[in-house]
């Protein structure tokens, strides 16, 4: 398999949980800023049954550009199955989801400030959105869950994620430099990790990623010696990405317990 099929395969992986209506959710594109390569875009995923009320709302967030995506996988992060799988599923939650392309990683601080600034026109509760991310993205997420953020998000959600080294240690710069995904949290300590954002980490037990797992179990030790409020759920057979490449009921079940998570921090009516 040559280099290039193998990237446009990663790209069409879906997540492998799915609810009804996964497949009926409207989605919309609306420009949120201009950059040097064009036009950035939000796509908004909402619920097939149009809500009464504006709805809480995840926004999936991009460690990576969409310039180096785009060479690499053939498209942006948003095209790719996992954002736009995950963003259905969260919509047909009763969750809107929003996606966005991006020109640097701190497009995000654009992205989520459209969404709160236009929350109304969108749909979207302002009061009540979170974050989700997993792999290389998380670092640019943990980044925003810091006290001086100014993001101040309601809950955030991380799967498989490189995060913050801690401690001396260079695990996440190494990989940083590898992948090429913003160590978006270089030089902060746990002391610069908000208290008041519930964190939910899906923690891959046979993760191939080099320092990966020997990251989170560190910034896991300080969370809990600080009393943060975060949940880690361990799946201790799966690989990296194991919400789209390992089908098992272990794999569902943590699927679900984040949504079900999410939907209690949203306040999502049952």
């Amino acid at each position: 398999m040559s280099e290039q099929t193998a990237a446009s395969a990663i790209s069409r992986q879906r997540v492998l949980y799915t609810l009804p209506g996964t497949d009926a959710v409207p989605v919309q594109r609306v420009p949120y800023r201009l950059a040097d390569s064009g036009e950035l875009t939000l796509d908004v995923y909402r619920p097939a049954e149009r809500a009464a009320a504006p709805l809480p709302a995840m926004i999936l967030v991009n460690g990576f550009s969409d310039i180096g995506a785009r060479q690499m996988l053939g498209c942006s992060f948003s095209e790719t199955g996992a954002f736009v799988s995950w963003a259905r599923l969260f919509a047909a939650s009763g969750i809107a989801a929003v996606t966005y392309s991006n020109e640097h990683p701190s497009d995000v601080r654009a992205a989520v400030g459209y969404v709160r600034e236009h929350g109304a026109e969108l749909g979207i509760d302002a009061a009540r959105i979170g974050l989700w991310s997993c792999s290389g993205h998380s670092a640019t997420a943990l980044s925003l869950l810091m006290k001086d953020s100014g993001v101040s998000p309601v809950c955030a959600v991380l799967f498989y994620p490189y995060t913050i080294d801690l401690d001396g240690a260079t695990e996440i710069a190494d990989a940083s430099t590898q992948w090429r995904f913003l160590n978006a949290c270089a030089g902060r300590s746990i002391d610069d990790v908000s208290p008041d954002v519930p964190l939910f980490v899906a923690r891959a037990g046979q993760d191939q990623m080099p320092g990966l797992n020997r990251a989170l179990d560190r910034l896991a030790a300080a969370a809990l010696a600080v009393n943060l409020p975060i949940t880690l759920v361990n799946h201790p057979s799966a690989p990296h990405a194991f919400d789209l490449s390992q089908d098992s009921r272990d794999t569902r079940e943590i699927i679900r317990a984040s949504l079900r998570w999410v939907q209690a921090h949203l306040a999502v009516p049952e």
